[in-house]
């Protein structure tokens, strides 16, 4: 760090950031008073298409000139010699991660909260209105395909590290490739994108977005889709990811979130209902693979019994899934 990043003074102490279940975050604070943020991929078992820290550093490194907030990317460092494996340095910076309701009413209030629920949305056109080109991002992926291209990644990434039967994760797989709607000119697509993958201000207003591990190019529709399964507004029906730190006064529901997100973009978003579902199915996805890495020791010994709860929630997703293709 002294020697690729300017004004880094040792020694550094590194304590660990809550939050997350893949790729390790930890803040570094050195001799001079300055403070960072590491990222390095996960203990134990990796997948081999994931927890790409040269990927990663590209993207928010593409992303600085732009008007997508994010931590200004300080350095890439690939000699595994160094820390075992890649790892990538960022700024600091210095705002709220919303993981809870408590949290919510305590730093936003009702007028923050509301600013949060248009940011949120806001921000996220920002990302799918991104020029390719002059990021640099326009070789990121595929422009083409992206739904059916998500559903047989992540459907493969169970099967490789698959613990048990899905057999409703499978049916609904093959039930979401038969119906994909046409997709429009390939965006970029943050992948994960919810609020505690945001940080804000005390007002609301989204700092930076966090945690670019799976974005990719492809239709901005799916970030759309996701966020209505993570969000849980004061009004709306609970949905298999059950925090209700949205149920706090002044968040938007989903369907105001939704409308705002068309005005803002210009987007046609009649076939939303697909994207939750497929949102659905990839978040059981998602869960199973942190089940299992779990299982395989990444948080140390547990017992299967000690992570049911991840299991339960996979069945839910998995549920929810088929209940919204039942709608369309």
């Amino acid at each position: 760090m002294t020697a690729n990043i300017a004004g880094a003074t040792a020694p550094f102490s590194y304590a660990q950031i809550a939050g997350g279940h893949s790729n390790l975050t930890f803040r570094v604070d050195d001799a001079a008073g300055h403070r960072y943020v590491l990222r390095r991929p996960p203990l134990g078992h990796r997948l081999a298409s994931a927890h790409d820290m040269r990927r990663e550093h590209k993207i928010i490194a593409g992303l600085a000139a732009t008007d997508v907030p994010v931590a200004p990317a300080l350095g890439l460092c690939t000699d595994e010699s160094v820390n075992d494996l890649p790892f990538y340095v960022m700024s600091y910076v210095d705002g709220h991660v919303i993981r809870d309701k408590d949290t919510a009413e305590a730093v936003l209030g009702r007028h923050g909260c509301a600013r949060a629920s248009e940011s949120i949305v806001d921000t996220m056109a920002k990302i799918h209105a991104v020029d390719l080109e002059r990021a640099g991002l326009a070789d990121l992926g595929r422009h083409e395909g992206y739904i059916e291209r998500q559903l047989n990644r992540w459907h493969g990434n169970i099967v490789e590290q698959r613990t048990r039967e899905l057999p409703l994760v499978d049916r609904v797989h093959a039930e979401l490739l038969g119906r994909i709607p046409a997709q429009g000119p390939a965006t970029l697509v943050h992948g994960d994108y919810r609020l505690d993958n945001c940080m804000v201000d005390a007002t609301g207003e989204v700092i930076a977005v966090l945690d670019w591990e799976i974005c990719t190019l492809g239709d901005p529709m799916a970030d759309l889709g996701l966020l209505m399964v993570y969000w849980n507004g004061p009004d709306d029906d609970t949905s298999a990811w059950a925090n209700p730190v949205n149920t706090a006064d002044g968040f938007f529901n989903r369907a105001q979130l939704a409308e705002r997100y068309a005005r803002v973009s210009g987007r046609d978003i009649s076939h939303l209902d697909f994207y939750v579902s497929f949102a659905y199915w990839k978040l059981a996805c998602i869960l199973e693979g942190v089940y299992a890495r779990y299982l395989g020791g990444a948080l140390g010994e547990r017992s299967a019994e000690e992570l049911e709860p991840f299991a339960r929630q996979v069945d839910g997703a998995a549920q929810m899934a088929a209940a919204m293709l039942d709608r369309l």
